[in-house]
């Protein structure tokens, strides 16, 4: 009897959708956020490097 509602338990579980949906979504904004801050920090650099030749040419 218990075997039975573990069983029906587990394929319902496994039919659900929704938490690998949201997983999928967690991963796409990580991976999102992490190339926006490599850009932000490339961006930074160049802009740094670009305003210290512009302040010594000064």
């Amino acid at each position: 009897m218990q075997f039975a509602k573990l069983l029906t338990s587990s394929r319902r579980l496994a039919a659900d959708k929704m938490g690998v949906t949201a997983v999928e979504y967690g991963v796409l904004a990580a991976l999102i956020i992490v190339v926006c801050i490599g850009a932000i920090t490339t961006l930074g650099t160049t802009l740094s490097t670009t305003f210290g030749n512009v302040t010594s040419q000064l």
